[in-house]
């Protein structure tokens, strides 16, 4: 381990974040900074690192499964025709994160979305990566260097604010785009970074 780095299983240097766990090894490898799209895709990255405020993302991603499940893999049009004896239902599960606040605001957020993409799919997909810093991407040097938010994840948390969505700050705005490839912070020394500095990784589409 560098501080920056750790070794893990396969004896890969990750990013030091990830420490020991198996989860966490899966998500750095697999998806973190791997460009994702689609809109019903994204709208499940939207929704979680909405309900990932102010917890870990460890514990957003050991309950995936069971959000995954409770809001229809997130089909933005069952999402926002959710009723609020289903969201009191909701709020029995114990497998999710049980915060009405958050699972209002995911329905609410799914109504915006279904109004946006109903007659242009894609549109979402779009706004989105619309945010997208125009500087090419670079590998920081230390995890000191990689910020929690910035003039773009502010910038798309005040137009989403500006749409009616919630729970999208710049914060979580940033981690949404850390997350699905908009910007690629593998540091120095991981193994996803390749010789140009930039991290390696293949587009994802999920529609």
């Amino acid at each position: 381990m560098t501080g920056n780095t750790i070794i893990g299983s396969e004896q890969k240097a990750r990013c030091a974040w990830v420490g020991s766990d198996a989860e966490y090894e899966r998500y750095h490898d697999e998806e973190w900074g791997v460009p994702l799209h689609g809109d019903r895709a994204l709208f499940e990255k939207l929704t979680l690192e909405g309900f990932q405020a102010g917890l870990s993302w460890i514990t957003i991603l050991r309950k995936r499964e069971a959000f995954r499940t409770a809001f229809h893999r997130f089909d933005i049009h069952r999402v926002a025709a959710l009723r609020n004896t289903d969201i009191d239902a909701l709020m029995t599960n114990t497998a999710i994160v049980r915060n009405r606040a958050k699972i209002t605001a995911a329905r609410d957020n799914a109504q915006i979305t279904l109004a946006m993409v109903k007659n242009s799919p894609g549109a979402f997909d779009d706004l989105l990566w619309s945010f997208r810093p125009d500087s090419a991407p670079h590998a920081p040097h230390s995890l000191q260097e990689i910020p929690t938010q910035s003039a773009e994840s502010t910038a798309l948390s005040v137009h989403l604010k500006s749409l009616g969505y919630r729970f999208v700050g710049p914060t979580s705005m940033y981690a949404l785009m850390q997350s699905t490839g908009m910007v690629v912070d593998h540091v120095t020394g991981c193994w996803l970074v390749d010789g140009r500095g930039a991290a390696a990784g293949t587009r994802i589409q999920h529609h």
